[in-house]
């Protein structure tokens, strides 16, 4: 017997969940939440989603859809909303799948006491809670992670994630903000903005750590200890920045880490082009390393003798983990919709969105609820993430300060 789950936000990124979260072969029924009804609408007019979507589960309040005696909630709202929201549906019994950030605000201090707030209610609660950071699963860090868990990589003491997002370029950030703030939840939030211009209160990219952090963190599995930050101000009044209250446009950070190792953040906004991907990373060790899909390798194991370097180009198909057969097979149908299921026997099945991301997120959260489990980003290891941001951005606003790291711990098993 599978499970129930309420889409919430039908935007274009929380559009792109639906068919995923009803294709999954452990999912019995979906319910559908937006406030503009002509979203609502789009999908329950869709026959793919009607197998699985009554009348009685369509919602256009979260108030509403929190009342419901559906299992989970998948939270694709503004950012600003995602951390109150999240606890509403946990306090209503509901497990909750997160969109990134785990919440969006200029004040660091705010910031880490969301992420107390949500761990606490996941503890009172016992309901599982997983950011939906697209990054954990990149080809290259699922790839990462099982070279680290092989021992492959000998000793780390060095890594590098960097997320180059200029505001005009792919997913233009001023589009966004357009976007975002033509609603009526927007303009809420554009008022909100200017109170906190009004404390002086000084927001920065850092606050949105997730991309940069996700994927070194996890291979390393291991937490920040203490960061040091420095920032570049924007230099021709661009009104994004001013819109946003950001004090820097680009934060750089250097981080120690609990098992000694030293790791370089970047978080940019205004950048003419990047190094690699816009999102990637470097992680180097004594006997293995990683950067730009190549897999570098000297096996010099202990006592030392002398190894040839070896260099292995990787695609993306390689460095991914598989997918169960019949979760493949369910999110194949979602591709393909035009394909007879005879037809679908014959092609493969190649993950999209994000590099590939979405199907693994909405397979890991739904198998975690299923197997009672803690899903892999939940939300201990979604407040590390934010919390090393938070305290970047603290230092560079003390220009470099080295501050120390809050950390929560690691999750208990409560079931």
């Amino acid at each position: 017997m599978g499970i129930s789950i309420g889409i919430v936000g039908l935007g274009q990124f929380g559009s792109a969940f639906v068919s995923l979260f009803k294709a999954h072969p452990l999912v019995d029924r979906i319910a559908l939440c937006d406030m503009e009804p002509d979203r609502v609408k789009k999908f329950a007019e869709d026959p793919f989603i009607k197998e699985k979507l009554s009348e009685k589960d369509l919602y256009y309040s979260f108030d509403d859809i929190c009342k419901s005696d559906i299992d989970a909630i998948a939270i694709f709202t503004q950012p600003w909303l995602h951390a109150p929201q999240a606890i509403k549906a946990m306090e209503s019994g509901k497990h909750v799948y997160s969109a990134v950030p785990v919440i969006m605000l200029p004040d660091g201090d705010e910031i880490l006491d969301w992420c107390d707030k949500i761990i606490r209610t996941c503890l009172k609660t016992g309901m599982l809670y997983m950011l939906g950071e697209t990054t954990y699963y990149h080809p290259e860090s699922m790839f990462c992670r099982r070279k680290a868990k092989e021992g492959e990589f000998g000793n780390i003491f060095y890594a590098e994630g960097e997320y180059f997002h200029d505001v005009d370029e792919r997913c233009n950030l001023r589009v966004v903000n357009e976007k975002r703030t033509s609603t009526k939840s927007g303009k809420t939030w554009l008022e909100m903005l200017k109170k906190y211009a009004e404390k002086g209160i000084k927001n920065g990219p850092m606050h949105y750590p997730t991309h940069s952090v996700s994927g070194i963190f996890s291979v390393m599995n291991t937490h920040a200890e203490r960061v040091t930050c420095y920032g570049y101000r924007n230099q021709n009044n661009d009104p994004y920045f001013k819109i946003y209250n950001y004090e820097f446009s680009n934060e750089v950070a250097l981080v120690k880490m609990k098992n000694r190792t030293v790791v370089r953040l970047i978080e940019f906004r205004e950048v003419a082009g990047s190094i690699a991907d816009s999102v990637t990373f470097r992680i180097f060790g004594t006997k293995g390393s990683y950067a730009e899909k190549r897999w570098m390798y000297n096996g010099r194991d202990n006592p030392p003798a002398p190894h040839l370097l070896q260099t292995t180009q990787l695609t993306d198909e390689e460095m991914r983990d598989p997918l169960p057969l019949e979760v493949q097979e369910a999110f194949k149908k979602v591709m393909y919709r035009d394909k007879s299921e005879k037809d679908l026997q014959n092609i493969d099945f190649v993950p999209t969105g994000h590099k590939g991301s979405h199907p693994y997120l909405v397979h890991e959260f739904i198998d975690a609820i299923v197997n009672e489990r803690i899903p892999a980003i939940n939300a201990w290891e979604a407040s590390h993430w934010m919390a090393v941001g938070v305290m970047a951005h603290k230092s560079a606003l003390k220009d470099g300060e080295t501050l120390s790291v809050p950390d929560w711990g690691n999750p208990p098993n409560f079931y």
